[in-house]
């Protein structure tokens, strides 16, 4: 039994959401939306609607978590709204791409801005190096994951404010690019393939915003410290992504960061010159820490509570005398290692959005469907602007996995571009194989 002064207060509960929040999302996929939309306009408000999203699904989570105080997420939400297989995929997702693939992501992000100024490193190594030293930090215990948790985050968000501020004060800054901006933005901006799949980019880089969900058995008072963090969080991070993004935009070229990962460094040697900007980059990388050490954190707190409740993920379910589900970080570790070893950025990137949108939409959703089917839980919080901003998330999310589906077909049939579609093939082979474990599970039970 946890002691109530082992937990963590809504503060540490922030600090891990916008740790997993501000990471290689924000640093990285300007380049990849600059592909298909180049007015900054039309960029700034992509980050806006992210920000309306994840503020969206973290006031109709709240209410979830205030109801449902169990760590393990949508897996546990989906189990008790829907049905246990529901919850099991949710699960599933989150096991296999959930947080393994954003950390990998995260590590090869790191590496990549780091070995853009020292090109002697070894990037495979360097990012496999930096996930083993985070996973051994949290095998200790949760009171050196927490200091380390808030250590990295707070020195995270200085440094970006910092960066804004530079951004803003120092001769780079064009702002006389936002004129012809605001004059060619139009409808058609917005509504096109292109738009959307940016979304995607960018729901991406706010996908963090869900993380205290995962831990709510390691807070103290989650019914009422849960819903605070998340709304908090939102809110924070969406004013400086913002913020962020105005800075690259108007202190860089579209065309020198169309296409890159490291556009938090080139955007550095902008505003600073190429040694303070090499040294900025440095840092940023550094800062990714936070974000790689959150989700190294909160991932195996999922697979654990699957491991409890599911007999051929038994392995998964053990606990360390300090209380640290030392089998499912190892499990993690390994499925991340894994990735970082094969992966495709970009393309691991659009599967784990697609994935991990079809579980948020579904859990989203589940608020109403869990109102009518059990109104005699008591509900300590309810979603704010019901039933305006679950519906807001339903349709922006279902919006954006159609049209990344579209451009998935379009890239395949029509502009011939991959032999495949390999993101839709991933994505639905993943919840099928979900599926075949469920059911052997099952059978091994029966049995």
């Amino acid at each position: 039994m946890k002691k109530a002064s082992d937990k963590f207060g809504w503060s540490t509960a922030c600090a891990f959401i916008i740790a997993n929040m501000i990471g290689t999302g924000v640093f990285t996929s300007l380049g990849f939306q600059l592909v298909s939309t180049q007015n900054l306009i039309a960029i700034l408000l992509l980050w806006f609607l992210g920000g309306v999203i994840a503020f969206c699904g973290a006031a109709s989570y709240g209410e979830l978590g205030a109801a449902l105080p169990r760590s393990g997420g949508e897996y546990h939400y989906l189990s008790e709204i829907y049905h246990p297989l529901a919850g099991f995929l949710g699960g599933w997702v989150s096991l296999v791409v959930g947080f393994a693939a954003p950390i990998a992501l995260a590590c090869i992000a790191l590496s990549s801005y780091v070995c853009s100024i020292f090109p002697q490193i070894n990037a495979t190594l360097l990012a496999i190096g930096v996930l083993t030293v985070i996973s051994l930090v949290h095998a200790i215990s949760r009171t050196v994951s927490g200091g380390f948790q808030n250590f990295f985050t707070g020195a995270k968000v200085v440094v970006i404010i910092g960066f804004i501020i530079a951004g803003f004060i120092l001769p780079a800054g064009n702002f006389q690019s936002l004129a012809p901006s605001v004059q060619s933005f139009r409808a058609s901006t917005v509504f096109n393939t292109g738009f959307a799949v940016s979304l995607v980019w960018v729901y991406y880089a706010y996908s963090g915003w869900n993380a205290a969900i995962y831990m709510a058995g390691d807070l103290k008072d989650p019914q009422k410290n849960l819903p605070k963090a998340l709304l908090l969080s939102t809110l924070t991070v969406t004013v400086l992504y913002i913020l962020l993004n105005l800075v690259f935009v108007l202190s860089t070229p579209a065309a020198e960061l169309t296409g890159q990962v490291e556009v938090g460094l080139i955007s550095a040697r902008h505003i600073f010159g190429d040694k303070l900007g090499n040294m900025m980059g440095i840092i940023i990388a550094v800062l990714l820490l936070s974000s790689i050490s959150s989700m190294v954190y909160v991932g195996p707190r999922v697979s654990q509570v699957m491991g409890e409740d599911y007999r051929i993920l038994g392995f998964l379910k053990g606990k360390s005398k300090k209380d640290i589900p030392i089998p499912a970080l190892i499990f993690q570790y390994c499925v991340a290692v894994l990735l970082i070893l094969t992966g495709s950025f970009s393309l691991v990137t659009q599967y784990t959005g697609i994935l991990l949108s079809i579980c948020s939409l579904a859990t989203v959703c589940g608020v109403a469907v869990f109102r009518h089917r059990r109104p005699d839980v008591p509900r300590p919080y309810k979603t704010w602007g019901y039933p305006v901003t679950p519906t807001i998330f339903v349709i922006l999310i279902a919006c954006s996995i159609f049209y990344l589906v579209y451009n998935d077909y379009m890239a395949t049939f029509v502009r011939h571009e991959q032999e495949a579609m390999w993101m839709t093939i991933m994505s639905a082979g993943t919840l099928l194989a979900g599926v075949a474990v469920y059911f052997a599970n099952k059978l091994i039970k029966n049995k």
